[in-house]
């Protein structure tokens, strides 16, 4: 049965392409509090969650996960908060409109090029080790790197733990071809070196 993302204007489906790109997706959680902040998050008039009811990772920011094991998991209390809704579904921002509110924003210099010259020099992104100018891309490099190094430890220690396998493998066969004398002790020597 194919697997649909359930977020509003989502067209993500289980597929080979997504998989290849690292989109996931994800059951509704069972606990009632949290999946009803699900619910509310996707923003979908009378929707209500199957057990076949899916979310692709997509709508969700990367720190939400939990990637040191095999399986992608949510962190406690992870919620749905990354969508494109369209003009009508969007929530107002709220301003605040106070007395003293008001008399700070009228007071903000008009000219803002005295505070802000533009000749200050900005970092070049052609290059991996200049840094992005808003904090924003910075964050998202820095999310990105720390997900790298997070996959790197993992493949580390899968390498290592094959290895393992892989000696102890070697060491009950050396071990069954010495009982059964098949075996010269030239050649036990020369491969107890080597392993």
């Amino acid at each position: 049965m194919p697997v649909f993302c359930a977020a509003y204007g989502c067209n993500n489906r289980r597929s080979i392409e997504t998989r290849s790109h690292g989109i996931t997706f994800h059951k509704f959680p069972s606990d009632t509090g949290l999946r009803r902040q699900w619910e509310v998050a996707i923003r979908r008039e009378g929707f209500v969650v199957t057990e076949s009811s899916k979310l692709c990772s997509e709508h969700f920011k990367p720190d939400d996960f939990d990637r040191t094991g095999q399986i992608v998991r949510f962190r406690d209390g992870a919620t749905p908060s990354v969508f494109n809704f369209p003009c009508h579904l969007q929530r107002p921002v709220v301003t605040r409109n106070t007395k003293t509110s008001r008399k700070a924003e009228e007071s903000l210099p008009v000219d803002l090029s005295q505070h802000f010259p533009e000749s200050e020099p900005q970092p070049n992104d052609d290059h991996s080790y200049a840094l992005p100018n808003s904090p924003t891309r910075l964050k998202a490099r820095l999310s990105e790197a720390l997900a790298r190094v997070e996959s790197l430890e993992r493949e580390k220690q899968n390498a290592k733990a094959r290895e393992r396998r892989a000696k102890k493998t070697v060491k009950s066969l050396l071990e069954d071809l010495k009982e059964k004398n098949l075996i010269n002790e030239e050649l036990n020597e020369r491969l107890g070196f080597h392993s």
